[in-house]
């Protein structure tokens, strides 16, 4: 079941995105974890928006209308969807994440990455049952958990997997839309505005390319 909204401390919320992390350990190497890790955080702050929208529209006719949500989901692509699946999860996964950004390719498109979601050798059903299973403890909306929150969180996560890898945190600053000259240039600083604009990004109208040029303006 998933957690009632009730506002999520930074403490809270590092420490269930680590555990959700060494859910992966083993089968997939830590250098690899922000591949899944983020993409599967993308989806669950997506759809509990989503739920948040639909219930203040106070209208469920209503609240099925496309301009009632600032991000689109498809019939079918819900994270209560992927839920219910028990087998070739990797499959309805990848299936549906490629849908959610076909529905809105002026803000989501690329936004999951590449993942290879599909393999089982990495990702097993049980491994990836888990860890929805997990993710879907709390909710991500933003009733629950806040921008800054969630930014700090993603910032918390990024040193971590640095510190599994021995590698720099800037190294791991990505927003997959983003050329790898935008990551290069902002990654030397701490907390860049264009990764600060991902999250707001994410459940906002605003599209991935202003997020670029207002973070090239700073």
């Amino acid at each position: 079941m998933t957690q009632a909204a009730s506002t999520i401390t930074l403490s809270q919320l590092e420490s269930h995105l680590w555990k959700s992390a060494n859910i992966l350990r083993g089968p997939v190497d830590a250098a690899d974890f922000k591949t899944y890790i983020f993409p599967l955080l993308f989806f669950k702050r997506i759809c509990d928006a989503w739920d948040e929208e639909y219930a203040e529209t106070g209208d469920a006719e209503l609240a099925l209308f496309p301009k009632s949500h600032r991000v689109q989901i498809p019939d079918n692509c819900h994270w209560n969807g992927i839920r219910a699946v028990v087998t070739n999860v990797g499959n309805a996964l990848q299936r549906i994440i490629r849908e959610i950004e076909k529905a809105n390719p002026d803000t989501l498109y690329g936004v999951f990455g590449d993942a290879q979601w599909t393999n089982k050798d990495r990702l097993s059903d049980a491994l990836l049952k888990d860890q929805n299973e997990h993710f879907s403890r709390i909710s991500f909306g933003n009733k629950n958990i806040t921008s800054d929150v969630l930014d700090d969180a993603y910032e918390y996560l990024i040193k971590k997997f640095a510190d599994a890898t021995n590698k720099k945190a800037g190294e791991f600053y990505t927003c997959p839309t983003w050329s790898r000259s935008t990551v290069q240039h902002h990654s030397r600083h701490r907390a860049p505005r264009w990764r600060r604009n991902c999250w707001h990004w994410i459940t906002t109208r605003r599209s991935c390319k202003s997020a670029v040029n207002a973070s090239r303006r700073h």
